[in-house]
This record gives C-alpha cells, structure tokens and sequence, in this order.
C-alpha cells in the first residue's frame, strides 16, 4: 500500500509541477508576446519618422537644387550685363562728341573756301568750347595748375627752375600739358614746371 500511496503522491507531485510549470510558463509567453506586440508598434513608429525626414531630406534638396539654379542664372546674367556695359558703356559720350565732329568737319569744308582767318579763328573756338561743355557735362574736369602748390596727386613734375620770387617756390610756374579726372579719379596728371 505504502507504494500505491508513493505512487499516488509522486503523481500528485508531478501534476503539481506540471501545473506550477504550466502557470510559470503563461506569464512568460505573456510577456513575450507583448514583447513581440510592441515591438512592431516601435519598428513602425521609427518608418514613420524615417519617412517623414526622407520627405523633408528631399524636400530640402529641391530647394537648393533650385536656389543654386538660380544663383547659376544671376551670376551668368550678371557677366553678360558687365561684359556689355564694358563694351557699350561709353555710348553715351561717344553719342555727345559726334556733333562737334559734324562742326570740325564743317569747319574743315569752311576753311577750304573762306578767306576770313579771323572767321575760322571764331569757328575753331566755338567748337573748342562746345567740346569742353561736353566733356564736363560727362564728368571730365581740367586740373588746375596756375598758381597752384604742387600735389603729386594730380600733377607731375618734369623740370624744376629757380623761382623768380620768394612766393613761387614749390609752386607751378608752367603746365606743358593738362591734366584731366573723369568724376574725381586722375585720368593724366599735369606735367608742370615747378619753382624752387
């Protein structure tokens, strides 16, 4: 009876194991199916995202695909607009010289036929002084050097004579050429003759 009885106990101790076994294992594959339910829900979650910086990543290389199209079509404008302003910037002066070569060239055809010097004397001035108005209305000034204390800014000194007073020295006694500024900016300097 005694091994009946163990038998039976045994029995009972087996099942409780698999039962205790059994109830041990549930709360595992619990767990590991909410593990397994989670952890789709993080995956998608991080396509989500991933999606959404893509698109942005994308969005934000069109943008300067066409910011440095643009900047490519300015830059290109720009030279072109340069290289012809280079070529046709003196349009305007060359636009007001032309009369006064339609005057010389009356003056020349005049010449040939008068015989009144001081006529043509009057005609060359006119010209003369018609072509510095234009010259000025562009911006192009004489330097002044009568009486003037040398600048090497604007003026060269090609010969240097005793001054004939105490006052003159280191003053221009006589410009051999003129000297002209387009807008302030030194064109051609003097060439004077200073007094020391």
């Amino acid at each position: 009876m005694k091994s009946k009885k163990n038998e039976s106990v045994n029995e009972q101790e087996f099942e409780g194991t698999e039962v205790n076994n059994t109830q041990d294992e549930l709360p595992q594959v619990e767990m590991g199916a909410e593990e397994t339910v989670e952890a789709p829900t993080a995956k998608g979650e991080a396509a989500v995202k991933l999606e959404a910086v893509a698109a942005e990543l994308e969005e934000q290389r069109d943008k300067y695909l066409r910011l440095a199209a643009e900047f490519d079509n300015f830059r290109k404008r720009t030279l072109k607009e340069k290289s012809e302003l280079i070529l046709n910037g003196g349009e305007k002066t060359i636009s007001s010289i032309l009369p006064i070569i339609d005057d010389f060239e009356r003056a020349i055809s005049t010449m040939e036929k008068a015989d009144d010097i001081q006529a043509i004397k009057q005609g060359i001035d006119l010209i003369y002084n018609k072509f510095i108005a234009v010259l000025s209305q562009n911006g192009v000034k004489r330097i002044e050097t009568e009486n003037q204390v040398l600048d090497t800014d604007y003026h060269e000194a090609i010969a240097v004579i005793p001054a004939p007073t105490e006052e003159h020295k280191g003053k221009i006694l006589d410009c051999v050429q003129p000297g002209y500024t387009l807008n302030d900016k030194v064109l051609r300097h003097s060439k004077v003759v200073v007094g020391e």
